[in-house]
């Protein structure tokens, strides 16, 4: 069963301690600039912190880039081979999430390889922001939101033929149920 790395962007507290595990687990360095994921903060509004992961696409555009096939799909996730790859950067520019990553001091990009399938910055993230989860739940925490904040409706607006209508949704009360 494959798995997958998940954020939950509303838990990020912006510590960065992803960063750093996944910077120490792959080059020894207390450096989050070397690290395969990282946490990009906006602000002053909206303020935001979003842990950007590798997504293991399944057509993995950054490997389309590459023009020497140094990053290929194995057992489910994208794979840098160091010693073929030639220091273009394309796969860097060709990611679609900014994924993947260049540092001056690191002679070929940065790419989450999975930790080998123990993600470090999972275990990191005090939080729980980043998960490790099978591949068929991907989605299933906002689906779930959705369906509760209709639960919690009283009334929708909607147009129809021009005019604006509204259904009233009956509220159960505690002696009716």
């Amino acid at each position: 069963m494959s798995k997958r790395l998940a954020v939950i962007p509303e838990l990020c507290s912006g510590c960065k301690l992803c960063e750093l595990a996944c910077a120490i687990e792959h080059f020894n360095v207390n450096n989050p600039k070397k690290s395969a994921i990282r946490v990009v903060i906006t602000y002053p509004h909206p303020v935001m912190r979003l842990p950007i992961v590798c997504s293991q696409c399944k057509v993995p555009i950054c490997a389309d880039a590459c023009p020497v096939d140094a990053l290929k799909r194995t057992d489910s996730v994208v794979q840098l081979d160091t010693q073929a790859c030639i220091s273009c950067m394309k796969c860097v520019d060709a990611c679609p999430f900014g994924a993947i990553y260049a540092h001056g001091d690191v002679e070929h990009p940065i790419k989450c390889d999975m930790c080998g399938g123990n993600p470090k910055c999972v275990d990191a993230c005090p939080k729980g922001v980043i998960r490790f989860i099978p591949e068929q739940v991907l989605g299933e925490s906002k689906r779930i939101n959705n369906v509760l904040s209709y639960t919690h409706m009283k009334e929708i607006e909607f147009m129809e033929k021009g005019q604006k209508k509204t259904i009233h949704y009956a509220e159960i009360g505690k002696e009716e149920m």
